[in-house]
């Protein structure tokens, strides 16, 4: 994993339904390395030329887009008021920095102040209602010079490196999978591969839907940062699964049942060649394959997922030792898939 690429996919600007940053520097990326084109979404579909044809149509998919808050009101005093884009826990949120509109204004999301809670409001979990973004505005009028409602906040998270091998950063999901199928296209390939890079995962896998159409694959490997529970006092199935142990193969997940053939294809590939992986213990979350088994007479779907802690939200954690073994795995994959007729 190039971790420099990692570190600018993250820094752009990706919230559900402006995915152009993202979608210009990959586009940026593959050019020269593979056909590409824009549908009318905003996802890019690349065809990868192989050595060989491939016996079947086979698509690796990653989503470009992150959850962040959309502006819905701009109070008299200058406050800003708004909604998540994606599924966000309210608690992550308090004291936030964020980036607000396409001048990407500073804020810091707040909340009334402890000594004026209730104390059932010092009890439960806050009320999305109860937040605010707070731009350093004198009054509406003087935010309305920066901002409008229905401007995107995104946010403002640094990329940081710690401890061993550990990595923090907002967008991870699915930054990381956009990285891997970035370095998959630049690698030489045995079979033809069409790769996707899918707008709208966050907020109902609406760009899944639409390539589906377009590119009418039969088998489809979705890349993923999925959710990983190894935190303090979690114990046993809870966990979801865990860093450092590996890349994630599920079997199921809240959208999908996976293809059981592909499953096992992919869970003996990595066995074989010596792959570390694991799967998910607990059924929990969900991604585009969820969309692409749905479309058409129905599609054959795979994930592959690297474990992230902290997902949706600023400090989203993963490891560079199961991105290592997560990309391993996916260029076995895609060396195999296209010449498998039993799989």
């Amino acid at each position: 994993m190039i971790k420099s690429v990692l570190h600018r996919l993250c820094s752009l600007s990706g919230v559900s339904g402006c995915e152009d940053e993202v979608g210009e520097y990959i586009v940026s990326e593959l050019k020269g390395v593979a056909e590409v084109k824009i549908d009318n979404l905003g996802n890019i579909i690349a065809f990868k030329k192989g050595k060989q044809r491939s016996l079947r149509k086979v698509l690796f998919s990653a989503h470009m887009d992150e959850v962040g808050l959309i502006i819905t009101k701009i109070n008299d005093d200058g406050y800003l008021r708004f909604s998540t884009i994606g599924g966000i826990d309210t608690r992550v949120l308090i004291s936030a920095r964020v980036k607000v509109g396409k001048n990407k204004v500073n804020g810091i999301i707040g909340i009334k102040a402890v000594h004026l809670l209730s104390k059932e409001e010092k009890t439960t979990v806050p009320k999305l209602s109860s937040l605010y973004i707070d731009i350093g505005a004198k009054n509406k009028d003087d935010a309305l010079k920066y901002i409008n409602e229905g401007d995107i906040a995104e946010f403002d998270s640094d990329f940081v490196e710690f401890g061993d091998n550990y990595i923090k950063s907002k967008a991870i999901d699915d930054r990381f999978g956009c990285l891997a199928l970035i370095e998959l296209c630049k690698k030489e390939l045995l079979y033809d591969t069409y790769f996707a890079f899918t707008v709208s995962e966050e907020i109902g896998l609406r760009g899944a839907f639409a390539c589906a159409y377009e590119i009418k694959p039969e088998i489809v490997v979705v890349v993923e940062a999925t959710t990983a529970v190894d935190l303090a006092d979690i114990k046993g199935e809870n966990k979801v699964c865990s860093l450092n142990c590996g890349a994630v193969i599920p079997f199921m997940d809240k959208q999908t049942i996976y293809d059981k053939k592909l499953f096992k294809f992919a869970t003996e590939l990595a066995n074989e060649k010596q792959i570390k992986w694991q799967t998910k213990t607990k059924i929990a979350g969900g991604n585009d394959a969820g969309a692409f088994q749905r479309s058409l007479a129905g599609i054959r779907v795979l994930s592959v997922c690297v474990p992230c802690r902290y997902l949706h939200t600023p400090s989203c954690v993963i490891n560079f030792y199961d991105c290592e073994h997560t990309e391993k795995l996916l260029f076995e994959l895609i060396q195999k898939l296209g010449g498998e007729s039993n799989v």
